[in-house]
């Protein structure tokens, strides 16, 4: 892959297929929200055993992606991704065989999360390690504006099928989500060489092993936690809030994607204008406000429906402004020579705290909904206080990994 001029802000048409692989990838992962209730009923099992598909997912995940970035070190990014999706696309569709079999179901997500493991840490390694580095964080937000319009379209797409023609349609429908990203990462990426170098395990994982990196890792594990521990229970939480049926959902989840896209968007900006560390704490603290803001709305509802969207759109902005901030804080501290295994070790800590998040909403769920979104708030706000104890300890340690020194808060240049 080939890094456009640094003074071009044309983004190269390679990246685009990323965003695609992206968007099929999250699409697949946090369409459950949408059918849970379809799951629990067409299995057999209770809303917060349904859930836990995702929990399982998000632990496979989490243990395969740092072992895929040793294991395939030394295979081309474009090989790996590739088979990655194929394998993705197959567990999909093997979805529409299973019956009501929930664990043969547990067994297909988990197969789809060995193959996401390869996908998107692949996708946003390259796209890092590619850009310029003053467009570091618009290339890995463009990458990120799949996720989030996975929750735009993506998710309410899975959600109206799955309403429309069952719950096995709705994996079926990620299937053909895999296929095209297939398609498009098959013509657009361009055919790369293996590495020649050769690197010890080791050499892979000693600049991981620093303690600014250890508590960038930490802290992404929390803040996810607190996000999933809502987002997995949204349709649950909404329905008791204001009354919110599944295909209510779908428009509501489309407003909540028109809100990421435009927070992903203005994080990968100021990331690149300011420090990844202030956009965080930014995007943090209104995380926080928009959850506190829905738990006072729990103790007067039932509340209208277009309220209940502004507040998504506001939550989800906040949310999906925080990940490019934290993986430019994660590249920065472990250096370019260590940005594959980086990424693949965040998204594994990402994962880790969409399992913790899983099992957290699960449990407050069956026992007070209400406490929902105050649960979640704790979580980023024990984040948020780990980062500023941190950051002054952790920041000098930066330059010692390689990476460049703009985590730290320092206003605008």
């Amino acid at each position: 892959m080939t890094t456009p001029s640094s003074s071009s802000f044309r983004r190269p048409v390679w990246l685009y297929a990323l965003t695609v692989a992206a968007f099929a990838v999250q699409t697949d992962d946090f369409v459950i929200v949408g059918v849970l209730r379809s799951i629990a009923d067409g299995t057999g099992r209770s809303e917060t055993a349904a859930g836990q598909l995702v929990t399982v997912y998000s632990l496979v995940y989490a243990l395969a992606a740092p072992a895929w970035s040793l294991l395939l070190d030394r295979v081309a990014r474009r090989t790996a991704l590739l088979a990655a999706l194929a394998v993705f696309c197959a567990a999909n569709f093997a979805a529409l065989f299973v019956g009501g079999s929930f664990p043969a179901l547990m067994v297909l997500r988990a197969v789809a999360a060995l193959a996401a493991a390869v996908v998107l840490p692949a996708a946003l390694a390259a796209a890092s390690t590619q850009a310029p580095p003053e467009q570091q964080g618009r290339y890995l937000a463009t990458v990120m504006t799949g996720l989030t319009g996975a929750v735009l379209l993506g998710v309410p797409a899975g959600t109206w099928v799955g309403a429309a023609l069952g719950w096995q349609a709705t994996f079926a429908f990620g299937g053909l989500l895999g296929l095209a990203a297939l398609a498009w990462a098959a013509v657009l990426l361009p055919v790369a060489e293996r590495a020649t170098e050769h690197r010890t395990v080791g050499d892979l994982i000693r600049p991981l092993l620093h303690g600014a990196v250890a508590a960038v890792l930490v802290v992404t594990v929390l803040t996810v936690a607190g996000n999933l521990a809502f987002q997995t229970y949204l349709q649950p939480f909404l329905s008791g809030l204001a009354g919110v049926s599944p295909r209510s959902l779908a428009v509501l989840l489309v407003c909540s994607g028109a809100g990421g896209i435009l927070g992903t968007q203005y994080a990968g900006r100021l990331v690149d204008r300011w420090a990844p560390l202030r956009a965080f704490v930014l995007a943090s603290c209104a995380f926080c406000a928009a959850l506190v803001a829905f738990a006072l709305l729990w103790v007067v509802r039932p509340v209208p429906v277009a309220v209940v969207a502004v507040l998504l759109m506001v939550w989800s902005a906040a949310a999906w402004a925080v990940p490019p901030s934290i993986q430019a804080l994660m590249l920065a501290r472990a250096g370019t020579r260590a940005a594959g295994q980086a990424v693949a070790v965040h998204s594994s800590s990402v994962y880790a705290g969409a399992a913790l998040g899983g099992v957290l909403g699960g449990l407050v769920i069956a026992l007070r909904p209400g406490l929902l979104p105050m649960a979640a708030a704790f979580s980023v706000l024990v984040a948020l206080a780990l980062t500023l104890a941190t950051r002054t300890r952790t920041a000098p340690r930066a330059r010692a990994v390689g990476g460049p020194e703009r985590e730290r808060v320092q206003g605008p240049r």
